[in-house]
């Protein structure tokens, strides 16, 4: 409950309590505030307990730790049925971030110079219409890519419109 009061804080809150009750005082406030989250505990406990009997045995295993989304989401990552951290591990997305920011920048380096015929395939159309072929499947991002021509224009269609 009070993980992250370090010695310092709880000298403070100390002094403080002493100087506001007293220290004649202090003992009974202790009591009280004690006996008070006491009952709190006992009354969270027992509607937790209300709920999971009104939901009956299929919500026997039912924790109200899940209803936080953080928590929720680290249990079903942590239940690999579906495969999550395979696909979690598989993808690095620093490593595709420089991948991108060398492409565009026009560096060869060896993670773009691997990834560099890859994309070249998925952009041949637009690399080869309009560019020389020196830039080995990279699209040059100066120039203006050029429009398509009168023959490359998709058929109308009324009815879609």
């Amino acid at each position: 409950m009070f993980n992250d009061i370090g010695p310092l804080e709880l000298v403070t809150i100390v002094v403080l309590a002493v100087l506001v009750f007293g220290p004649d005082k202090l003992p009974k406030v202790i009591q009280d505030v004690m006996r008070t989250i006491r009952k709190i505990r006992e009354f969270s406990e027992s509607a937790k307990e209300d709920i999971r009997n009104e939901l009956g045995p299929e919500f026997k295993d039912f924790e109200f730790e899940d209803l936080n989304p953080k928590t929720f989401i680290r249990k079903q990552l942590d239940n690999d049925d579906l495969g999550l951290k395979e696909i979690r591990n598989g993808f690095d997305l620093k490593k595709e971030m420089a991948e991108v920011t060398d492409a565009v920048n026009g560096r060869d380096g060896d993670s773009s110079a691997s990834s560099g015929s890859a994309s070249g395939s998925g952009s041949g159309s637009a690399g080869s219409s309009g560019s020389s072929g020196n830039s080995g499947g990279r699209v040059d991002m100066t120039k203006k890519p050029e429009g398509p021509g009168k023959d490359d224009r998709p058929p109308f269609d009324a009815d879609a419109t």
